[in-house]
């Protein structure tokens, strides 16, 4: 996920401009395993996905767009990948994209690839995994133009909910501005 937008899902709602925060008590940690292959092994499945979306990122901007629809995830090569397919629609219009996640054994890492079906391109890749029940993916992208860095982060709020955060930097990391949030509820396995 990155500078275009992000798979996931849908978000209780806050005030606008609020970017909430999760405690580490309200996050379910997953079994672990010996490697981080089956990192989203529990994602597999439909969920109903409530999205929030920063309308202009980076700018000062307070206005946040609703959009809700699905997300499918799919495991691929024997779970050493998945994709993650986002429908989701608003006021402001639709959104489809893919999500392709790839395991990286020999960093045990993965790295996560949004493609906004809207223009067709590839984001540039997140990096990260899972500790302690949270998933914390880091890479860089460009906004209109400049270098920003990209935080994308995952919470289990049990079996069947999860949550989502996107967030920009336009100052190395310093500061966070989060602007996609998701919060999906599983629908079938």
């Amino acid at each position: 996920m990155t500078a275009t937008a992000s798979s996931g899902g849908a978000v209780a709602p806050t005030p606008a401009g609020s970017a909430p925060t999760l405690s580490a008590a309200a996050v379910s940690a997953p079994s672990v395993s010996s490697d981080g292959q089956q990192d989203f092994d529990w994602e597999l499945g439909s969920w109903r996905s409530d999205v929030r979306v920063l309308a202009d990122p980076l700018s000062g901007s307070e206005e946040w767009l609703r959009f809700s629809g699905t997300s499918d995830v799919r495991p691929l090569m024997d779970g050493r990948a998945n994709v993650v397919e986002l429908d989701i629609s608003g006021e402001a219009g639709r959104i489809e994209g893919l999500n392709v996640r790839l395991y990286e054994p020999q960093a045990d890492r993965w790295s996560s690839t949004f493609v906004n079906m809207r223009d067709g391109l590839l984001t540039s890749s997140v990096y990260g995994g899972f500790d302690d029940g949270v998933g914390e993916f880091y890479g860089k992208d460009q906004l209109d133009g400049r270098p920003i860095e990209v935080r994308f982060l995952i919470f289990r709020l049990g079996p069947d909910k999860a949550r989502f955060e996107q967030a920009f930097s336009d100052d190395g990391g310093a500061t966070w501005e989060t602007n996609w949030i998701s919060v999906d509820r599983r629908i079938h396995r």
